[in-house]
């Protein structure tokens, strides 16, 4: 590439890895924000993530390792974020360096917990960010499928189409394909509720129910993201777009879902607090239910139908039997 702007990624978990593994497929350098400074030490020795993904080998010549989230927000001018919803808001208020001019990209599936807004909104409410210089990198795509190398596909969302189209010109290669899309608040908020309705699969699973009830809730969760995200943002979009329905069902159905296993766990008999140990790594979808959940119940009248949203809050939050709630919502779903 000629004159190609320095992009950073920030985060250190599986999806943070994989999206610097796409990068340095295209890119001289690639600023890489890890908060742990022994999984920088370990990155720059050992050449892989110790936590997640440590097949991936990495050219530590092409990497800008750093536990100074300041010194790569200076650094890049293509900022891509991939920190875990729960942890953004703290990470954040580290910040001294300045994101004026910056371009924004978030590939966080979640709601900011403390301000109840996806991350673009959060963004432009509290750092003053334009609308054109924020994106999201959406799927359908699992890390894991990405450090096998297999054909994958990501959706590049943006106000401002040429800065799609460089975000998704440094992605792709061989195994990842990439298209544009304009809409920037329905993708995230898809990629957010889509964990969701991965937690309620899971529930589902852990309890026995089969691929015959799945089909049924995943046609179900399809269309109940219609109604939220047209309540949030009315558009014309085609719900049935990989961005949607391609990324629920990947996150539905697959065995590298965290959000299904959370969710499977629950189904099992496992308190939120005891999966939640298990797991080493974070399930948005978890604290993505508290806040669609509240969101949506807080438009009172303008409320959308979300009868899957309401039973995995009731699971989670109100501590109901999830064999109890599951047998309601069979009830409620066609």
């Amino acid at each position: 590439m000629i004159n190609q702007p320095k992009f950073a990624v920030f985060g250190g978990g599986s999806w943070a890895t994989a999206i610097v593994k796409m990068l340095c497929e295209n890119l001289d350098e690639v600023g890489w924000y890890m908060r742990s400074v022994y999984a920088v030490e370990h990155i720059n020795k050992e050449q892989h993530n110790p936590n997640y993904l440590s097949s991936v080998e990495f050219d530590p010549k092409k990497l800008k390792l750093s536990n100074d989230i300041n010194e790569l927000v200076a650094y890049a001018d293509y900022l891509v974020f991939v920190i875990p919803s729960a942890f953004i808001y703290t990470e954040l208020a580290q910040l001294t360096e300045s994101l004026k001019d910056k371009i924004i990209f978030s590939a966080i599936k979640g709601i900011v917990p403390e301000t109840s807004l996806i991350v673009g909104d959060h963004f432009y409410t509290h750092y003053k960010i334009p609308f054109k210089n924020i994106g999201v990198i959406t799927g359908p795509c699992h890390a894991e499928e990405v450090a096998l190398e297999r054909l994958s596909y990501l959706t590049i969302a943006s106000a401002d189409d040429k800065k799609a189209e460089v975000v998704a010109n440094a992605l792709r290669c061989d195994y990842i394909k990439c298209t544009t899309s304009d809409d920037v608040i329905g993708t995230e908020y898809a990629a957010m509720l889509k964990n969701i309705y991965a937690l309620a699969a899971g529930i589902a699973h852990g309890l026995g129910y089969g691929d015959n009830f799945q089909s049924v809730l995943m046609s179900n969760a399809i269309r109940e993201m219609k109604r939220y995200v047209k309540k949030v943002h009315k558009m014309k979009r085609d719900i049935n777009d990989s961005a949607y329905l391609g990324d629920l069902l990947v996150t539905g159905y697959s065995t590298f879902s965290r959000n299904r296993l959370f969710g499977n766990m629950i189904g099992k008999g496992y308190t939120v607090k005891s999966a939640q140990m298990e797991m080493n790594m974070v399930a948005e979808g978890y604290y993505a239910t508290k806040s669609a959940y509240e969101l949506n119940k807080a438009k009172k009248k303008k409320s959308a139908k979300t009868p899957i949203i309401d039973a995995v809050y009731s699971i989670l939050y109100e501590g109901k039997d999830p064999k109890n709630v599951m047998k309601k919502l069979t009830d409620m779903l066609d």
